[in-house]
């Protein structure tokens, strides 16, 4: 069965997010609860939204408005298209959460008593 443009698109996602050791769901829209994006990714404490589209489609209100819900709890939310342009955008953000993570100095805090 042949992939669709979308598909390719979720594919080349999920290599990215794989590549940086990102966890990652991909929730089956049915109908109920609340609405969300395609990917919910959590890569190094970070929380990113991500919705996928074909080359050349936009997000839909509802996508927009999910998007603007989760910036709105600390979180990132973009769209990716599968273009060399968001691509490179979203390898960009997780190459900074990367180093951000690797950087810390101490990940443990030593307790002292008194």
């Amino acid at each position: 069965m042949a992939q669709t443009p979308e598909g390719k698109v979720k594919d080349k996602v999920k290599k990215l997010l794989k590549k940086y050791d990102c966890y990652y769901f991909m929730p089956v829209q049915a109908g109920y609860g609340a609405a969300t994006l395609d990917f919910l990714v959590c890569c190094k404490g970070q929380f990113i939204g991500i919705e996928t589209k074909a080359p050349g489609k936009k997000a839909t209100e509802r996508q927009q408005l999910t998007m603007n819900q989760m910036w709105e709890a600390g979180g990132m939310s973009l769209v990716v298209d599968g273009s060399e342009e968001h691509m490179q955008m979203l390898e960009g953000y997780l190459v900074g959460i990367d180093l951000m993570y690797h950087s810390r100095p101490d990940q443990f805090v030593e307790v002292i008593d008194d």
